[in-house]
């Protein structure tokens, strides 16, 4: 398939573009400096601003399918609203491309951790995660919010598990819904190789098509 991937950079970004390529799709990464990424066969560099719906419209045009890993980084400034306007901008700009599937790497603060209780905000989440993080993944649950209402695209969302770590790929992983996955009494987590291996999965074979869902280990 041919595949444009925003944040390849990045943490998860980085490994869904391992995975992409070793199984052989033709990737089309958009990135701000094209000097971070090595050429290598399969992939395709093209600078362009996530924040402009006119660049990523060039950039992603023609392609089978775009998977946005973006972050501005979790110390930018104003992060929630930097984080907002990068995603609504890339959602418009595969809507402009006419692009129909897009896939969402989020956060896992959206996950409920009771009936209507989501994680980010609960005070065990304020108390213990970064405070430069807490912005991004409220803005993260705003992009959820405003994927469900969406219609046009056939979308998808995905959130790690509360233990997202540097780890070997196993290639095995558990699906779950809108809940925080647990291993016995504690959040459950996977390594970052393995939740690429769920993302280029749902990319390839789709079961998730306008829902969101979690692995875990």
């Amino acid at each position: 398939m041919n595949i444009a991937l925003i944040g390849a950079t990045g943490f998860v970004g980085g490994a869904v573009l391992e995975e992409l390529l070793q199984r052989g799709h033709s990737v089309t990464a958009l990135v701000r400096d094209p000097a971070k990424l090595a050429a290598r066969t399969g992939l395709n560099v093209v600078q362009a601003d996530a924040q402009d719906a006119t660049q990523v419209a060039a950039a992603v045009r023609g392609q089978n399918a775009v998977i946005s890993a973006y972050n501005p980084g979790w110390d930018a400034p104003d992060l929630y609203n930097q984080f907002l306007r990068g995603h609504n901008a890339i959602v418009a700009g595969v809507k402009q491309a006419g692009v129909k599937r897009l896939l969402v790497v989020g956060g896992a603060g959206s996950l409920q951790v009771a009936p209507g209780v989501q994680l980010v905000d609960t005070p065990q989440f304020l108390d213990h995660v970064p405070p430069n993080i807490v912005p991004g993944a409220q803005a993260a649950r705003e992009a959820l919010t405003g994927l469900r209402e969406e219609q046009e695209l056939d979308w998808t969302f995905v959130s790690p598990p509360v233990g997202l770590a540097p780890g070997a790929r196993s290639g095995n992983y558990r699906v779950g819904g809108d809940d925080v996955p647990m291993d016995g009494d504690k959040p459950a987590g996977i390594s970052v190789a393995d939740l690429a291996v769920a993302i280029v999965d749902e990319i390839e074979r789709p079961q998730q098509v306008r829902r969101r869902f979690t692995v875990a280990s």
